[in-house]
């Protein structure tokens, strides 16, 4: 259910912390971690916020976008995987979009296409769903990329979300350019 100030209002109550100033503690916590498995329950924690427009705001002015990304580049599959989850999550909103978008996101997202972990794969079609326009298709929609995603989607027998999330990518983005 997507939050609204009454609703975070209720849900904190008179004592309880504040959005940004939660927000705020985990990514300093995140930033001191010196354990992979806390940093991997801190970023996936910042992923489930990243799903409510409520939070967006937040996110973008501690630069949570960014430590996704730098997630998405670290060794550790569970740091990638709930780095690209919260890409995923956070990207249907265009501005969040464009933030990954300029902040290179785009082929980090792309080689998470390659990753061994199922989940990972899922958030980068999705993230790769929402990224893609105008302005960076010819980034995207290179034939090494588009022959990834067409893999995907035909293999239904193997994963029906991963054909399900690339069938809707190419539905979107490549059935114009087909006519």
């Amino acid at each position: 259910m997507f939050t609204n100030d009454q609703r975070q209002e209720e849900r904190t109550g008179r004592y309880g912390t504040p959005r940004l100033q939660y927000l705020q503690e985990l990514v300093t916590q995140f930033q001191s971690a010196t354990e992979d498995e806390t940093r991997e329950k801190i970023v996936a924690n910042l992923a489930n916020f990243a799903y409510d427009p409520y939070n967006y705001n937040f996110l973008r002015q501690l630069n949570v976008l960014e430590l996704f990304l730098d997630c998405i580049t670290e060794t550790n599959e569970k740091l990638v995987e709930f780095g690209i989850g919260g890409i995923c999550n956070a990207c249907a909103d265009p501005t969040n979009s464009n933030i990954v978008t300029q902040c290179g996101g785009i082929p980090l997202v792309i080689q998470c296409l390659s990753s061994p972990v199922r989940n990972t794969v899922n958030y980068a079609l999705g993230a790769l769903y929402y990224l893609c326009n105008e302005s960076n298709k010819e980034e995207v929609l290179k034939p090494e990329v588009i022959d990834v995603i067409q893999r995907y989607a035909a293999a239904e027998t193997v994963s029906a979300s991963f054909s399900n999330l690339a069938k809707a990518f190419l539905d979107k983005h490549l059935s114009n350019n087909l006519h």
